[in-house]
């Protein structure tokens, strides 16, 4: 039995050949190596967090989620829901704490659920996989793991806006959230406490309908990590991470830069720090490859 065990949302974007598939095997190998088990909730649905950008309105996207809550609450009783996409947790976490502040928003969600033989009692804390990292295990015990210490790598880390407003991690500042900071000086880096990017939004939906606008806002995100002298970027966000990734060569022609960034995710850092290979920690998924840590993850283990 694993040491720490959770029900898990995982949201759209991990699944199979999506965005942020890459993350997903990170994650696995990354619960591997901390003895954490992920019990997937059967049969869920999308969190409906796109559906507020098309107008559905409250209730449909309220419901949606009403049903992950009530799935995960037959399915995996008594366990935390754990979310690693920032997306599916904070819509979430939204709709958890809005059916607790409004009784009558929770009666019509489980009228709605009673069609399909569900109920929601929405009494299950609803968390990031961050979360879990700092509150459950704790940087002490991650440090203990490390086989393959990231010596010689500058990382900034780029929390976003989904994980940091308007919940937040508990305990971290809303300007300058350092967990990030602190997971990579207990995997041997160099963090950069001071990169002041590390809030600001990536343009999120915008990439798409207004992309000179969101572009313009990952350009300062990058520009400021090579200021820094950062070797990459870290994030706990999948939609960040596509954004700040993809779109560099569009940035450099509009711009004249010469961006060319890693950007990672925490579960490919602690991968790696911990000794699995470049291909566990889905380094292969990278569109810029994240060199320095293939190089860490292709040496033998001390």
């Amino acid at each position: 039995m694993a040491e720490y065990e959770y029900s898990y949302y995982p949201g759209c974007s991990s699944q199979t050949g999506a965005s942020s598939s890459n993350m997903m095997r990170s994650v696995d190998t990354m619960c591997e190596e901390l003895d954490i088990k992920l019990n997937e909730i059967p049969d869920w649905n999308c969190c409906s967090a796109s559906i507020g950008y098309a107008s559905g309105g409250v209730l449909p996207r309220m419901v949606l989620t009403a049903r992950n809550l009530a799935l995960s609450e037959k399915h995996n009783p008594d366990q935390d829901i754990v979310a690693t996409c920032a997306a599916c947790w904070l819509a979430t976490k939204e709709a958890s704490e809005r059916f607790r502040d409004d009784p009558g928003l929770m009666a019509d969600a489980n009228r709605a659920l009673a069609e399909a033989q569900l109920e929601m009692t929405n009494k299950t804390p609803i968390r990031h996989l961050a979360e879990v990292l700092i509150e459950d295990i704790g940087y002490d015990t991650i440090k203990q793991g490390v086989k393959k210490p990231l010596e010689g790598i500058k990382i900034a880390g780029y929390v976003g806006c989904q994980t940091n407003r308007p919940f937040g991690i508990d305990g971290e500042s809303f300007e300058n959230p350092l967990y990030l900071d602190k997971l990579v000086e207990n995997l041997g880096g160099d963090s950069i406490e001071s990169y002041e990017k590390k809030v600001q939004c990536c343009g999120g939906a915008l990439a798409f309908s207004e992309p000179e606008k969101s572009q313009e806002l990952i350009h300062g995100i990058i520009e400021a990590a090579y200021d820094h002298g950062a070797d990459m970027i870290v994030t706990p966000c999948p939609l960040c991470q596509v954004n700040v990734e993809i779109y560099q060569d569009d940035i450099n022609a509009k711009f004249g830069s010469n961006f060319n960034m890693p950007v990672v995710y925490y579960s490919q850092l602690i991968s790696v720090a911990y000794g699995r290979n470049a291909e566990d920690s889905a380094l292969d998924g990278q569109i810029i490859r994240a060199k320095k840590l293939e190089e860490i993850a292709a040496k033998i283990k001390k």
